[in-house]
């Protein structure tokens, strides 16, 4: 998963993202190239396959666009804004811990260090507390970056849709059409013997199967005649 969104992300040199759908549409494109023309299946098949790689191509356009419109502006809050919320409340712990260490030494270290102290953990609190309002008051702007999100996955599954309706209209074309071709009958073909040496190879086929066909017979009569019931 991580790797998928470094690849989004662009983190991930790479010549190219397979798509399932692309992979899908290649090999249908190969078989059905395959099959050859005459035959319905194989020019189903083609038709399938550009379909998919079609679909492919829409999903290519959807992770760009989740790319920009979504993740980047996702990694730069987390770079930026989280960074520096985190940032204060650290720096607001560790003056907090001051501020507590010298509260109970009072009497044995001078005053001013104590109001020091008190005045840098009122800083980093109102700078932290600041950070967090400012992180949240930002909602409109990042349920927008939402809505975004879910458009571009609504225009995916759009053209999706779409390229799969138009397929459907055609292999049900395809379907009617098939339907309407006459029935070919099969023809056995003669085996064509061209030596001796083949003549003998089937004249002995056909004595092993002979052979086996009166054992069966007399297998069966022997049965017959030692069951109980007659």
């Amino acid at each position: 998963m991580l790797n998928t969104m470094s690849k989004i992300r662009g983190q991930v040199k790479t010549t190219g993202y397979p798509q399932t759908e692309g992979l899908l549409g290649d090999c249908m494109l190969k078989y059905g190239k395959e099959l050859g023309e005459e035959s319905a299946f194989g020019n189903a098949l083609i038709e399938v396959g550009e379909s998919m790689k079609r679909m492919a191509e829409v999903k290519d356009s959807l992770d760009i666009n989740v790319k920009q419109t979504f993740i980047d502006p996702l990694q730069l809050l987390q770079d930026k804004d989280l960074k520096e919320i985190g940032h204060h409340l650290r720096k607001l712990e560790g003056r907090r811990l001051d501020y507590d260490y010298k509260k109970k030494r009072v009497g044995k270290i001078p005053e001013e260090e104590i109001r020091q102290a008190i005045e840098k953990f009122e800083e980093s609190k109102e700078l932290a507390e600041r950070s967090m309002f400012n992180f949240l008051e930002n909602d409109v702007e990042q349920v927008s970056q939402l809505a975004v999100f879910v458009e571009a996955a609504l225009d995916y599954h759009r053209q999706s849709t779409q390229i799969l309706q138009e397929l459907q209209k055609k292999l049900a074309i395809r379907i009617t059409y098939a339907s309407n071709i006459p029935k070919r009958e099969y023809l056995s073909k003669p085996v064509i013997v061209t030596s001796s040496s083949d003549l003998n190879g089937v004249s002995s086929s056909t004595s092993k199967i002979a052979v086996s066909y009166d054992f069966q017979l007399h297998l069966a009569s022997s049965l017959d005649i030692a069951s109980p019931n007659d």
